[in-house]
């Protein structure tokens, strides 16, 4: 189908494009352009691809076109990265925006991002994410797995590594056009196809860095099961890609494997032997610390048992699905491609 362009039009190109690559979202989608359309900065278009849904934003889109200068293009389903290429490929602007569809901006966002780039010349950058008081519970609770330090919360693209570049992640991720066309954008993955072109920004030489300013929204799955299928195969592209990048596993990276293992060891001493219980101890004191840390920072014990739940959800998906990969890629020596056989939305 080819690209509909619908809004308010302007002679000269929009210093911002942010691209959206969408699947099968379009009530996300409608929730992100009105957020989009109420930003304080003006200086931006918007660009959507549509990546193979059977379930079209384009009535959606449409809805939006006296608020925001904003293009439509619907495509065969490639995956999220290949899609957010074909979006770069017909923005305008000197700086691509990518946004996930279930995120939304606070009005000040984009202004945000522009003070902060210029003043310390950026070529790439990215900011954190938060829950809305509106969330369900589940939400919440896997906004906490995703962000506490007591889970992986420390590796991910909302802080800074100690010791290391930042490295952003493409639900709220930005990088000069100039930058796109050396690196060529997203590669073929479907899962950690974001810290892959992060590596590779990085050894261009280019500069990366967090705005802690231009938090977005970030509403993520919606149940626990989707969930553990997100963060499974995130497991997966990590040994994916510590093959492409040698020298990028980092210690940080093996804990939800050794702890997914520390799960299944433990559980077995425990009905197998006397005493066998005293091996459950550690997951105990782990399991209340995370449940005082989720009441003190939601302030409700509904969402803070559903969050040490997340949590161990997230844990063992990552744990379950690092070693899934470590088997099929390293051991039987299967290649990249057969880990990734639906797609990254599904």
């Amino acid at each position: 189908m080819k690209g509909q362009r619908y809004g308010i039009f302007v002679a000269a190109p929009m210093t911002y494009s942010i691209i959206v690559a969408v699947f099968n979202r379009p009530d996300e989608l409608d929730e992100l352009l009105q957020s989009l359309s109420v930003q304080t900065f003006r200086d931006f278009e918007v660009i959507v691809v549509e990546d193979g849904s059977s379930i079209p934003a384009s009535d959606v889109v449409q809805r939006w076109r006296t608020s925001l200068n904003v293009s439509y293009y619907a495509k065969e389903n490639t995956g999220p990265g290949l899609s957010r290429n074909y979006g770069c490929r017909r923005a305008s602007g000197d700086v691509f925006i990518f946004l996930d569809s279930d995120c939304t901006v606070p009005p000040t966002w984009l202004e945000n991002i522009d003070v902060a780039r210029r003043a310390r010349v950026l070529d790439a950058f990215g900011g954190p994410d938060r829950e809305h008081p509106s969330f369900s519970p589940v939400q919440k609770a896997i906004s906490f797995a995703m962000t506490s330090f007591l889970t992986t919360g420390g590796i991910r693209g909302g802080k800074i590594r100690v010791g290391g570049a930042f490295h952003p992640r493409s639900f709220n991720m930005g990088l000069s056009r100039e930058v796109f066309n050396r690196t060529d954008g997203f590669s073929k993955m479907r899962f950690g196809e974001d810290i892959d072109l992060s590596i590779r920004i990085i050894r261009e030489g280019f500069t990366t860095g967090l705005i802690p300013e231009a938090w977005v929204w970030h509403k993520r799955r919606s149940t626990l099961r989707s969930f553990f299928k997100q963060v499974h195969n995130s497991g997966i592209a990590r040994v994916n890609l510590t093959l492409r990048h040698p020298g990028t596993l980092k210690a940080t990276h093996f804990f939800p494997a050794a702890f997914t293992t520390y799960v299944a060891v433990s559980f077995i001493y425990a009905v197998t032997l006397d005493h066998g219980w005293a091996a459950l101890l550690p997951l105990a004191f782990y399991t209340l610390a995370l449940f005082v840390s989720a009441v003190i920072s939601s302030r409700s014990a509904t969402v803070a048992g559903l969050s040490v739940v997340a949590a161990f959800v997230q844990l063992i998906g990552y744990g379950t699905g690092f070693i899934r990969g470590l088997v099929r890629r390293i051991i039987l020596g299967k290649p990249e491609g057969h880990a990734f056989e639906k797609t990254f939305y599904a």
